[in-house]
């Protein structure tokens, strides 16, 4: 297990790299890439992937669906004809399929749903391939430890990995923070972070679909297999914070629930909002916000922090960030300041140069800290990092097969179980 001061020593080495990266095209050696999880963020990851260098090309793909994996195919294709070439028997289909496709590539894009992340990334290691894999990283303790050694293993083999946390490969993000890691608004006193907008739709059952098969198509309303949307999504906020604190929250207590996933055939088991009180190791607390799908509400996606020498807000949603105090400055961010493509090119970079790339580590510590929010609103108890990350509740389970029952079922009326702060257990 990591500790504190090495987590430490990541972020900022991390922060620094990015920072002081050129984001040119790297030279035109071939890659061969595979692709696991055809879903819309996976095409849309290997789109941006392929985008970076020419010499790149899409030679496998799997998911559990093959018309998920067809249509995601015949988009690529018209987006990189030159670059896309996945023979049919390079098309693999199943809960396993991702194993062949990895044997296959020099660089694998992992972007099925989080609760295989922590599978799919360990057997990537395993084969000696570089990764990049779409965030959370996991959606329980286990996933996390899991990841972490994969992280090690990484480390051993010189394997370049890149994780979605996109935020971190923006400009405008990346000075503001090193602004903030200086000094520009003093010791940091306080911390807020808000997610509140819309919300994908829960899917309807098709006729004659199997438990298992509803629950792998409606996926984001499972938490064994999204984290909840304060993992999936919220985790975006948690990690620009620990990237400005260069660390992680040591405790966190909160309240969440549901009040408009109401709807047993759409809704599954997730909150429509949670708010967290986190703790971080000086004392310093940050208030979490997040809410999704709650008509007429005020929404906004955005940090902010004070000091005692003044105040910065980030706010993606206006793109101005700004620091108030002695220290004033601001900076817009671009329009083609795009995240999603410009965290690719130091990936593709580190493969082609053999240089160290591995963003694991705090990309980890920051799905850890969303975890342990949620087990802080799900189970209405004040949850310690210690007790979190070490936890024994294992939402995700060691293997998925379609003769398997899934992990939580519905009761005779159609109602899934949902955590009931006070009655749910966090570790158990």
């Amino acid at each position: 297990m990591p500790t504190r001061r090495s987590f430490l020593a990541t972020t900022s080495a991390a922060a620094v790299s990015a920072a002081t990266h050129s984001f040119g095209a790297p030279k035109d050696n071939g890659i061969k890439l595979a692709l696991v999880g055809c879903g819309g963020r996976g095409t849309g990851a290997a789109n941006q992937n392929l985008t970076v260098s020419k010499g790149i090309k899409l030679v496998a793909m799997a998911d559990i669906s093959r018309d998920r994996l067809e249509k995601s195919l015949q988009t690529l294709k018209k987006q990189h004809p030159d670059q896309v070439d996945v023979s049919a028997a390079n098309q693999f289909i199943g809960f396993d399929a991702y194993k062949e496709a990895i044997a296959l590539a020099d660089l694998v894009l992992i972007a099925s749903p989080q609760g295989f992340h922590p599978y799919h990334l360990a057997e990537a290691v395993r084969q000696g391939r570089h990764v990049f894999v779409e965030k959370p990283l996991a959606v329980d303790a286990p996933g996390v430890r899991r990841v972490l050694a994969a992280a090690e293993e990484a480390k051993k083999k010189n394997l370049k990995v890149g994780v979605g946390l996109q935020r971190q490969h923006q400009p405008a993000y990346q000075e503001t923070i090193k602004r903030l890691q200086e000094g520009a608004v003093g010791d940091i006193t306080s911390m807020t972070c808000y997610w509140l907008g819309n919300a994908r739709g829960g899917l309807e059952r098709l006729p004659g679909e199997g438990e298992l098969q509803y629950q792998l198509r409606n996926w984001y309303y499972f938490t064994w297999l999204s984290g909840d949307f304060i993992v999936d999504q919220h985790i975006h906020n948690l990690a620009i914070i620990n990237w400005i604190k260069r660390g992680h929250p040591v405790r966190a207590q909160g309240m969440g629930g549901r009040q408009v996933r109401n709807d047993k055939k759409l809704h599954g088991q997730i909150f429509d909002h949670h708010f967290v009180e986190y703790e971080y190791a000086d004392g310093s607390k940050l208030f979490s916000q997040c809410r999704q799908g709650q008509a007429g509400t005020h929404q906004q996606v955005s940090e902010h922090v004070v000091g005692t020498k003044g105040r910065a807000d980030l706010n993606v949603q206006s793109r101005l960030f700004r620091i108030t105090g002695p220290n004033a400055w601001e900076l817009r961010l671009k329009q083609g300041e795009d995240g999603h493509q410009l965290e690719h090119y130091p990936l593709i970079a580190a493969i082609q140069n053999n240089t160290p790339f591995n963003e694991i580590e705090f990309a980890a510590m920051s799905t850890m800290t969303a975890i342990m929010g949620r087990m802080a609103t799900y189970s209405g108890k004040l949850i310690e990092w210690d007790e979190a990350i070490n936890s024994k509740l294992q939402l995700m389970p060691e293997e998925v097969s379609w003769d398997m029952k899934p992990p939580v079922l519905p009761d005779a009326d159609g109602n899934y179980p949902i955590a009931v702060p006070g009655r749910t257990k966090p570790f158990e």
